[in-house]
């Protein structure tokens, strides 16, 4: 089981890249969460934002498995305690890499690795949509998408 995704996006990759780690963009592209990492091989990430837990609600955690300023970030991805008893026997791989294409960014999402029986593989099928769309829409026009969040009918 895998999920593949690649986006061309009209931005530098160091454009792309800020959309991903600057907490008031990433923010918006993430659906309301931030990454809390020191970004060094073999830490802890996090995504983290408004939950069940309060304002500090762990999204999802995993452990970094490769980082290079814009270019790459791969990491273990489990579901936040919140969300799942069994959250520590639930993990994928997610691995992010981006490539400079002319004057745009080659986006490649990769996220494999998948235990059996993950019920967030569908959950996370349709919302990596959502978060590479915003990331290419806030990396081009500064703004995210509006997805109805919130709004009532």
């Amino acid at each position: 089981m895998k999920l593949e995704y690649v986006f061309y996006i009209g931005a530098h990759p160091d454009q792309v890249w800020d959309v991903l780690f600057d907490p008031a963009r990433s923010f918006q592209a993430f659906l309301g969460g931030v990454i809390r990492s020191t970004c060094r091989v073999g830490d802890r990430i996090e995504f983290v934002g408004p939950g069940a837990d309060g304002e500090e609600t762990v999204h999802i955690y995993g452990t970094v498995l490769a980082y290079e300023p814009g270019k790459v970030l791969s990491y273990t991805d489990h579901p936040g305690p919140s969300h799942y008893a069994e959250h520590a026997d639930m993990e994928s791989r997610v691995t992010l890499t981006l490539e400079r294409v002319g004057s745009c960014t080659k986006l490649h999402l990769l996220n494999d690795q998948w235990t059996d029986n993950n019920p967030l593989f569908g959950k996370t099928e349709q919302y990596w949509w959502m978060i590479l769309s915003n990331i290419k829409s806030i990396a081009e026009t500064g703004k995210p998408l509006d997805f109805g969040f919130g709004k009532s009918p």
